[in-house]
């Protein structure tokens, strides 16, 4: 099968090249190979991969500096998913668009499900939001949250050189949900692609948890592989202690089950995906 990947230099894109199956025959591309801002480009380009399947992980992701430059969040996060709609449309082929939490506003009690309303609160959720509408019933959407990957500008990335650089330092406790390793979300994509999977699936690693709670996390994990040399204080803030120009969902936990119960496999725990994670960057040196 032709599987083109989108986003191939990012973290998602890199796992799923890495974790891409014998079936799948890969051709991938990044920012330098094709600007998906310019519609005739990627349908030329389109033309040229002649692929039966696009993985789009291809994001404008800089959730903040989209509050004000929301026209191009909008011309790479929903108007190039339309374009690959069309190209896959008129040739029988599909596309698989990874989407994100911002979606939902955060009000929920409980995780959200696939079907949940939306009701994104920040420019990045919106145009998310507005790719997932550009889909057909027979694509597939996969929505994540918090992904981080060794090597990848992320979260766990920027505590570990925070922790290396101060002796105290703040992280928000009042936004929940759970981390996402890019690795289990490659292999989580590539399942369901196996599967024949179309509609809207959920994948995170299993667990509530707060930044806060993920930055002590890392902190434990990481000085115990030698990655920061002492463990610093990490103060518990509020949003409101920190605010930023777009509005972070304050509960985004992810309903998974009906993923786990489609590729009959078990939620991974998302200390264990952490330290996994870490024992990477550590080989990486």
């Amino acid at each position: 099968m032709r599987v083109l990947i989108t986003g191939a230099g990012g973290q998602l894109g890199s796992a799923l090249q890495r974790t891409a199956p014998d079936w799948a025959e890969i051709s991938a591309i990044d920012v330098e190979d094709c600007d998906l801002t310019d519609a005739p480009m990627l349908t030329a380009r389109l033309v040229v991969e002649a692929p039966e399947v696009i993985l789009n992980a291809a994001a404008y992701t800089a959730v903040d500096r989209a509050e004000s430059d929301e026209a191009t969040a909008r011309a790479i996060n929903a108007d190039a998913v339309g374009v690959m709609v069309e190209a896959m449309a008129s040739t029988g082929g599909r596309v698989v668009h990874v989407s994100t939490d911002y979606v939902f506003d955060g009000l929920s009690p409980v995780a959200y499900r696939p079907e949940d309303e939306r009701n994104p609160q920040s420019a990045y959720g919106r145009t998310k939001a507005e790719g997932e509408d550009r889909l057909r019933p027979e694509d597939l959407l996969v929505r994540t949250a918090w992904v981080y990957a060794a090597g990848g500008a992320n979260f766990v990335r920027t505590m570990i050189r925070l922790m290396n650089e101060r002796d105290a330092l703040g992280v928000v406790a009042d936004q929940i949900g759970s981390p996402t390793w890019a690795t289990g979300l490659a292999r989580t994509i590539w399942g369901l692609v196996e599967k024949g999977a179309t509609g809207t699936f959920h994948h995170a690693d299993d667990g509530a948890i707060s930044w806060h709670d993920f930055a002590v996390a890392i902190a434990e994990e990481a000085h115990a592989l030698g990655l920061v040399k002492r463990i610093p204080v990490i103060n518990p803030l509020t949003t409101a202690d920190y605010p930023t120009p777009a509005k972070r969902p304050a509960f985004s936990l992810l309903d998974c089950s009906k993923t786990r119960a489609l590729l009959g496999d078990r939620a991974v725990p998302w200390r264990e995906n952490l330290r996994l994670m870490l024992e990477e960057e550590a080989s990486l040196g």
